[in-house]
């Protein structure tokens, strides 16, 4: 199995309202791709540009897991999650490099 950087993050938009989580190998590429209408359907049409959360791992495995299990989560539940480690809820793409 190959290792790398691999992400799961979380989006939101200005409103900080809609949660959109995915997952990546470059989160810089896909975040840009999210800010510019061409992530997907969902962020499109919610308008979700802001990067709010992201964790690295180094197996893909390992963060399809952590996708899963974020996404199987409840709203309140990702809240938490954005807020122990982003309780302003700024956007994280500057800070990571974007």
């Amino acid at each position: 199995m190959a290792t790398g950087n691999y992400y799961v993050y979380i989006m939101t938009n200005q409103a900080n309202d809609v949660l959109y989580t995915g997952m990546t190998n470059d989160l810089r590429r896909r975040v840009f791709e999210h800010q510019s209408g061409q992530g997907s359907h969902f962020t499109a049409k919610y308008k979700t540009r802001k990067l709010v959360f992201y964790e690295r791992f180094d197996k893909a495995v390992d963060a399809i897991a952590a996708e899963k299990r974020i996404k199987a989560g409840s709203r309140k539940k990702k809240k938490e999650l954005i807020n122990s480690i982003n309780p302003e809820w700024k956007d994280l793409y500057r800070e990571f490099g974007g």
